[in-house]
């Protein structure tokens, strides 16, 4: 019995772990535990390892089989057959190699991962309202972008979320020193608040100085989230500010999020408390309502003791809302490495109410993907000579900037039209700022320098988009019309630098799935690198245009350029066309 025709679907290496099952379960039928063992080939393109641990366990049963070998073969017999598969053949000891058939040609954007989860939460960036975004929210804000990216390539459904800080402290801080200065001249106050930013320092070093202004601004953080409405009006009017350039930062990196900040969960926290109080978990302290948690010393604070709510007590209400109203199955926060403790005291909260399982493989789930500072050259954090964080915005107006003056003296002799600099030093200069942090390892810190990042030679976005305007540029001169090769021509992989160009883009479905489940972007920076180098040595070795081989290898570089523009776009990347 062989079992039925498979249509090709998802990745390749997930689709010929079913293909190998399917064929285990002809195979050995007594013995059902057995996965199929598909790995990277090493003769061919994968290949199935099952062979040899299967004979250890059949030998002595009284099995049809006599040798390891036999075993494979018998695996290629009842291997379903399926287009993706050009051939299959049997080599000693018992490899099962596996021959994989042109699909570079076709369909390559569509080799997106399937997993498990259908409905993800990707929290990132929340800036807090009334301050300035800063290189600190630089992070968060491409990475979050990137998993979410990722997730909706890999066809789950992603609820990107803002969880802005719009209900702390610092307002109490900006709208009583507002009253203060303008006691009975709502004109004078509108205009001041304009200029947010001028209000921040002076109100937070009174803050800090004066305790009669502390208290009174504490106080009106409580008034605040009580609702009353001449403090709500005020608070209004600095969030819709804040929005303002939040909203600019947001459409020059191509980032799109929903805001739903700390106040939006207001309407849930008292049912949230109470569930919680009905599960006998609220307890009162120093006039304070809190929810002990095992193996922290300190409590969850609910409520405080003048009857403000904290950062326990809305993001408590926000995973209850992600969970039973927005049904997501995963919920991924991201931000610096600080906020650890906090977020593993909240997990162990969630689950000791029993919102979530004990253990973290199984759904609904919570991840933290936890980041490490940005710093300066100096190994010291990422400041302006002026000893100030950079403002967000002035540190991509810099990126910016330096990409045109490089454009400009690349290519002197090219007429660039004011907009086609423009868009290209933006592109080049945003990606190259998004790259370098995206290729490290989020956990660690990094230092960020402009001349590094925008260098066009080794593991840079500029390197990778000159590479992918390159790979254009040859297509473009040769003359042919693509989409008629992809109809009519036929992709022969016969020399080593083409077989192993093939082999890294058959690679790419199985490399997103790795950087999704791990929520590790840099993975997918390694293989867009590494892609652009097998890339390289396949065109120093292999002539292209004019050669008896141009439609296989034309294919073949049209291929290499809609990969790299997929992790482009999933890194969050404008590719260039031509430079």
């Amino acid at each position: 019995m062989v079992a039925k025709e498979e249509e090709f679907t998802g990745n390749l290496k997930q689709q010929l772990v079913k293909l190998f099952d399917a064929s285990l379960k002809l195979t050995v039928p007594d013995e059902p535990s057995v996965k199929p063992l598909v790995v990277v080939g090493k003769f061919e393109d994968y290949q199935c390892n099952n062979a040899m641990g299967l004979w250890s366990k059949v030998k002595g049963k009284g099995t049809q089989f006599t040798r390891p070998l036999a075993v494979a073969e018998a695996l290629v017999t009842n291997l379903p057959t399926c287009d993706m598969v050009e051939s299959c053949s049997v080599a000693q000891p018992g490899y099962v190699n596996v021959s994989i058939e042109n699909m570079l040609i076709n369909g390559i954007e569509t080799w997106a991962p399937t997993l498990s989860v259908k409905r993800a939460v990707v929290d990132f960036s929340s800036p807090n309202i009334a301050k300035k975004m800063h290189v600190g929210h630089l992070r968060s804000t491409i990475i979050g972008d990137t998993i979410a990216r990722m997730l909706e390539y890999s066809n789950v459904e992603v609820l990107r979320r803002n969880h802005v800080g719009d209900w702390g402290t610092q307002f109490g801080m900006l709208i009583e020193n507002l009253f203060e200065k303008f006691p009975d001249s709502n004109s004078a106050m509108e205009t001041a608040i304009e200029d947010i930013q001028s209000l921040y320092k002076p109100s937070k070093t009174k803050f800090d100085a004066d305790l009669d202004f502390k208290r009174k601004a504490q106080q009106a953080v409580v008034r605040l989230q009580g609702g009353d409405p001449v403090y709500h009006k005020t608070w209004q009017k600095l969030c819709e500010i804040s929005r303002a350039d939040y909203a600019e930062i947001y459409q020059r990196l191509r980032v799109e999020l929903e805001e739903k900040g700390e106040s939006f969960y207001k309407p849930y926290i008292a049912n949230m408390i109470e569930e919680l109080n009905s599960k006998g978990l609220v307890e009162e302290s120093d006039g304070a309502r809190v929810m002990f948690i095992k193996d922290f010393k300190n409590p969850c604070m609910l409520v405080k003791s003048d009857g403000g709510f904290t950062y326990d007590t809305t993001d408590l209400a926000a995973l209850w809302y992600r969970l039973n109203e927005e049904k997501a199955e995963w919920i991924i926060y991201v931000t610096d490495a600080g906020q650890q403790e906090h977020f593993d005291r909240f997990f162990k909260a969630a689950r000791q109410v029993g919102w979530l399982p004990d253990n973290d493989e199984t759904y609904p789930r919570v991840s933290h993907v936890k980041f490490g500072v940005v710093k300066g050259e100096d190994g010291k954090r990422f400041r302006n000579r002026d000893r100030e964080i950079v403002p967000l915005a002035d540190l991509l107006d810099e990126a910016k900037t330096r990409s045109k003056a490089a454009l400009i003296e690349r290519a002197k002799e090219k007429e660039w039209t004011p907009e086609e600099l423009d868009q290209t030093a933006e592109a080049i200069g945003y990606g190259a700022v998004k790259y370098a942090d995206l290729m490290n390892n989020i956990s660690t810190d990094y230092k960020f320098s402009y001349d590094k990042m925008l260098n066009e030679k080794g593991n840079t976005a500029v390197y990778l988009l000159y590479a992918h305007a390159r790979i254009c540029s040859i297509i473009k001169k040769s003359g042919k019309d693509i989409d008629e090769l992809k109809k009519t021509g036929k992709l022969a992989l016969d020399h080593a630098n083409e077989r192993a160009l093939g082999l890294h883009l058959l690679q790419f479905a199985e490399t997103v799935e790795e950087a999704c489940t791990k929520l590790l972007p840099h993975i997918l920076c390694e293989y867009l690198y590494d892609l652009s180098e097998h890339y390289t040595k396949f065109y120093s070795n292999c002539q292209v245009n004019g050669s008896a081989e141009e439609t296989s290898r034309l294919l073949l570089c049209e291929a290499t350029a809609i990969v790299m523009r997929k992790c482009f776009h999933l890194l969050g990347i404008t590719p260039v066309y031509m430079i």
